[in-house]
């Protein structure tokens, strides 16, 4: 009865955001080539408006949920392109989402005492569970705060105006003021519940569950958990530099990044050369498994890998993720718009069910392969001058062109 009553709520979570997507303009493709257009660009600000944050965290909501990914890409697209309406619609969603935070949520939906015998600063994705488990998924909220802190940061001419849809949750009236509050309350999940109690890092930074943890307990956190963490981790340590007011707290979340980013690199990885001739990479979805991962964990690894490649933090070279694009071109895709199931081109049930679509995570790496652009782009359903109101494939887009846009701006002579 429990998990049914779970299952409905949820979908109807889903029901819901979807609802409000449809109600808003599809978002334009002008064209596949040269830079992003402003009427690209406001589209995506017009489709966003439309958009409605979830009520709880119940379904991976705030993860891989509907107002998890709507979080990302309207950051994404913020970074390609600043506009107030966006930075705006984030604070939104980023005060739903602190608001909905285990411990300050008001009881019976809030102030629950979870596996770790506490009221922890968590968001419950099944909270009628008992007990209450948390995993990698407390990772995202984390992210998305430490991203909204971040996007405010970095855009000082707002730091001393008055946000704009007021202070309904008393998080600070001034944008800036609302950048500290988010920082500081993701630092508090960091310390009272991921550190604290729910992943230890005594073999050299490396992420496992702790033993007594529900899910997994003393094994190492799953490749695509470690990327909800360093999601955090990496938007937690920008913002802070941005700040300048924690330079120790900076170098420990990068320190941790760093060496979860090696173990996958140097230990996780299985290399080889695929049927066209070219390097491919195979792994698994936890050590120390290195082959076989799904086609769905595959993708959400693979957009983790390019956010630490962007961000230019930890070493990661475009030739390190060059291996990836040849895998999704030359292993899983089985024909136009028809993937395999798994990493080595398998197929199975569930996550490792093929699609007839390509997961937008694979899509950032089309910078990192020559052939794979146009093809990645239709496979995703982008197309000149199609529509489309997948909102994680269309921010990929937007940043895959304008990666090329300014690739070919530094290259005289090309177009």
């Amino acid at each position: 009865m429990k998990q049914k009553t779970l299952l409905q709520s949820a979908l109807a979570i889903g029901l819901a955001v979807a609802c409000a997507s449809a109600q808003a303009a599809a978002m334009t493709v002008d064209s596949l080539d040269g830079p992003v257009t402003q009427n690209e660009i406001q589209s995506f600000v017009d489709f966003a408006q439309g958009l409605q944050a979830g009520a709880s965290n119940v379904g991976n909501e705030w993860a891989q949920g509907h107002s998890g990914e709507n979080l990302k890409a309207m950051a994404l697209v913020y970074d390609i392109a600043p506009r107030q309406a966006l930075l705006d619609k984030m604070v939104s969603f980023c005060d739903a989402l602190l608001s909905e935070r285990n411990d300050i949520l008001p009881a019976p939906a809030g102030q629950r005492v979870i596996w770790t015998g506490r009221v922890d600063p968590v968001w419950p994705n099944q909270p009628d569970v008992s007990p209450i488990q948390t995993g990698g998924e407390q990772g995202d909220p984390v992210g998305h705060l430490g991203n909204c802190a971040r996007q405010i940061l970095k855009t000082t001419a707002v730091y001393n105006q008055k946000v704009a849809g007021g202070d309904p949750f008393r998080f600070g009236a001034t944008y800036l003021l609302r950048a500290k509050t988010y920082l500081s309350e993701a630092d508090k999940t960091v310390d009272q519940h991921i550190l604290k109690s729910l992943v230890k890092l005594s073999d050299g930074n490396r992420m496992y569950f702790a033993a007594n943890a529900p899910y997994k307990g003393g094994l190492p956190v799953p490749w695509n958990q470690q990327m909800m963490f360093d999601y955090g981790f990496l938007n937690l340590a920008q913002a802070h530099e941005l700040l300048k007011d924690d330079p120790a707290r900076v170098k420990r979340y990068d320190q941790i990044v760093q060496a979860n980013l090696d173990w996958f690199l140097q230990s996780g990885l299985t290399r080889y050369t695929d049927k066209a001739g070219r390097p491919a990479y195979d792994w698994g979805y936890t050590m120390p498994d290195t082959s076989g991962e799904d086609n769905s964990h595959g993708s959400l690894d693979t957009a983790g890998l390019y956010r630490l490649y962007h961000s230019g933090r930890y070493g990661l070279q475009a030739a390190q993720l060059v291996p990836i694009a040849n895998t999704v071109l030359d292993v899983m895709r089985l024909g136009d718009r028809h993937y395999a199931g798994r990493l080595n081109g398998t197929t199975g049930a569930g996550n490792s069910k093929d699609t007839n679509y390509l997961r937008s995570g694979y899509m950032l790496t089309a910078p990192f392969q020559a052939a794979a652009y146009y093809t990645m782009m239709s496979d995703a359903g982008i197309q000149d001058g199609s529509a489309t109101s997948r909102i994680d494939a269309y921010s990929r887009f937007l940043e895959v062109k304008s990666v090329r846009a300014a690739a070919s701006a530094n290259k005289p002579g090309q177009r």
